[in-house]
């Protein structure tokens, strides 16, 4: 037997998609003029289309829509904006200092984590934590006196696992676990603390053609003998044509990333955690709440190498013929 649907059914599910529609427009719109943070944008369009639908399910009638009218009216109006402190009324921002970025960074070489040599891996903390660390160690005098603003500047690899960025992502992620506790702790000396992940930008920060030939040379003079056997010069070699397609992985406009910092030196409120750039929430999302599995194969499409080590392809090869 057919489900039958009324006309009363069909208008008020177009009615529905009326009210969705305007607010959806009008949220995007304040989105775009007030720098709403697209977080709370994305939680909050979630939880107003499970309304919706429960809604429409439940009560299907005027009473139903009004209640969703309701509540996208009140969520509207209460979803948070970024204001920004008046120049003129913060007298530290001439007579003080009012905020550090902490933003030196050092790539090192993109290889896997067993292939890079220590060197790698003490320039990388040198640079990327134990810097940052120094600096605002330096200067939390000041800031307490100001009650200003500490931002540093980590990465997306600094939230998420990367291959080949083991050195990297290693002192990123201790920049931004650093960050945190930073956070939790100046809180009472009224200094907002804030970390940047952003995805990839142009910044020339994977260096020049001479120094990945020289990276390269240091890599295979400290390889022990039966790990270079094992992965194969040739997939060694290989490795720097990732740092030659990089830039395409990169986004060439920074006005998302400036603004994220801009933000956080002069919001009233601004975050903890900022993500500027391409896919950057996206992978912290689907690192947090879905399956690992899930997550390493959405990186490693991403970020694959169509070689394999040399022990692999023998075994691989082997496997076939047997």
């Amino acid at each position: 037997m057919g489900t039958y649907i009324s006309k009363a059914d069909t208008s008020v599910a177009l009615l529905y998609l009326s009210v969705t529609a305007f607010f959806g427009g009008t949220v995007f719109y304040k989105a775009r003029k007030k720098k709403m943070e697209k977080a709370n944008t994305f939680v909050c369009g979630l939880l107003l289309l499970s309304l919706e639908i429960l809604c429409f399910a439940m009560l299907r009638s005027y009473a139903g829509l009004l209640l969703f009218s309701g509540a996208c009216l009140i969520s509207y109006i209460c979803l948070p904006v970024r204001s920004m402190l008046p120049v003129d009324n913060k007298a530290v921002l001439i007579t003080g200092l009012w905020g550090i970025v902490n933003n030196a960074g050092v790539l090192g070489f993109l290889a896997d984590g067993e292939l890079l040599p220590m060197s790698i891996y003490r320039q990388c903390m040198d640079v990327n934590f134990f810097g940052a660390v120094e600096v605002s160690k330096t200067f939390l005098p000041l800031l307490r006196k100001s009650q200003g603003r500490l931002v540093n500047m980590s990465s997306m690899a600094g939230g998420v696992p990367m291959p080949r960025l083991a050195a990297y992502s290693a002192s990123k992620a201790a920049l931004s676990m650093f960050s945190g506790v930073m956070r939790q702790e100046l809180s009472k000396w009224g200094i907002k603390v804030a970390v940047v992940h952003p995805s990839g930008f142009r910044t020339c920060i994977q260096g020049t053609p001479e120094l990945w030939d020289k990276q390269e040379k240091h890599l295979m003079e400290n390889l022990m003998p039966d790990v270079k056997t094992d992965y194969g010069e040739d997939y060694i070699l290989a490795l720097k044509n990732f740092l030659l397609h990089m830039p395409s992985f990169c986004g060439s406009d920074l006005s998302p990333l400036l603004d994220d910092v801009l933000d956080a030196l002069l919001a009233k409120s601004p975050h903890g955690l900022y993500t500027p750039g391409k896919n950057a929430y996206l992978a912290l999302c689907i690192f947090c709440y879905f399956p690992l599995w899930f997550y390493d194969f959405f990186i490693g499409k991403s970020l694959c190498v169509k070689i394999l080590p040399r022990a692999l392809r023998a075994s691989e090869s082997k496997s076939k013929n047997t």
